[in-house]
């Protein structure tokens, strides 16, 4: 059974308030997640990344589609007791310090107190934040708070932990601590559900990965099928308008890639001449 099964998921939000016009965040997205692996979502800021896991948590609501998680809705209450979540630019209390923040989840989460009282020391010391347990969240840097975000994300001891840029403000060596981190979760039979605009971080630690652009699923693989440049080819055009970007985005499956350029897997470059696509295309090297 699959973690999490998305079909045909799509999210259309209101432009403006009482206003026809619609902004299409997600567009008939599907994809499907397995036990105890690590997997990517990787995609440009505004590409519908926390669209989709705002979805899947329950925070909001489909367009159309359907979501499941461990074979149930997405509003089944009771799996949501499997779940961790690390959102982006999470906010804590100032005035609590890192322990009372992991006691309060805890019993948020129905943590037993004598469970959660070793749970925190446990993942406190984990995530490096053991000696600053005692200092107020006032103080943390953002590196810190991405460190505390992480050990709050595993308090209830979650079966998939979905976590939204969680190496976001912090240092080479703290990346590759919670890159660790991570893998020792998998290996604990953890599904891990990984949000990231950074291809670096994505292909250092996932299993499988799926691209989003504009709210439309680009291409979904091992990371080794995501990464490879054969052929692949880099379009230009002055062009750009509406039928372009829908024959590009959602026939042939480009990644925009700057303001009037696309990459695109094909088989040769004859194929789009027959069609008629007049831009300069030059294979990558």
């Amino acid at each position: 059974m699959s973690v999490i099964e998305i079909k045909e998921l799509t999210k259309h939000f209101s432009a403006k308030s009482f206003s026809k016009e619609k902004i299409k965040a997600l567009e008939k997205v599907s994809f499907t997640t397995d036990t105890s692996e690590i997997f990517g979502l990787l995609g440009p800021n505004g590409a519908g990344k926390t669209t989709l896991v705002k979805i899947l948590l329950g925070i909001t609501f489909s367009t159309s589609g359907d979501a499941k998680i461990f074979g149930r809705p997405v509003s089944d209450v009771n799996t949501k007791k499997k779940i961790g979540y690390l959102p982006e630019n999470h906010r804590f209390p100032q005035y609590l310090t890192g322990e009372q923040v992991i006691n309060y989840f805890g019993k948020l989460s129905g943590v037993n107190s004598k469970v959660l009282k070793t749970r925190t020391v446990e993942y406190l010391g984990m995530v490096g934040m053991e000696k600053w347990k005692n200092t107020k969240i006032k103080k943390y840097s953002k590196g810190m708070m991405q460190r505390l975000g992480l050990a709050q994300s595993m308090i209830n001891n979650p079966d998939l932990i979905f976590l939204d840029e969680p190496t976001d403000g912090v240092d080479p060596i703290g990346r590759k601590e919670i890159r660790d981190i991570l893998i020792h979760l998998k290996s604990k039979g953890k599904t891990i559900f990984l949000n990231s605009h950074l291809l670096s971080e994505i292909e250092l630690i996932c299993d499988r990965v799926a691209i989003l652009n504009k709210g439309i699923l680009i291409k979904e693989g091992s990371v080794e099928d995501i990464t490879t440049k054969a052929n692949t080819y880099k379009f230009n055009t002055n062009e750009l308008n509406d039928k372009i970007m829908n024959l590009l985005l959602n026939q042939h499956k480009a990644v925009l890639n700057g303001r009037n350029e696309f990459l695109c897997n094909v088989k040769d470059v004859e194929e789009y001449s027959r069609k008629r696509i007049h831009w300069k295309v030059c294979l990558l090297t």
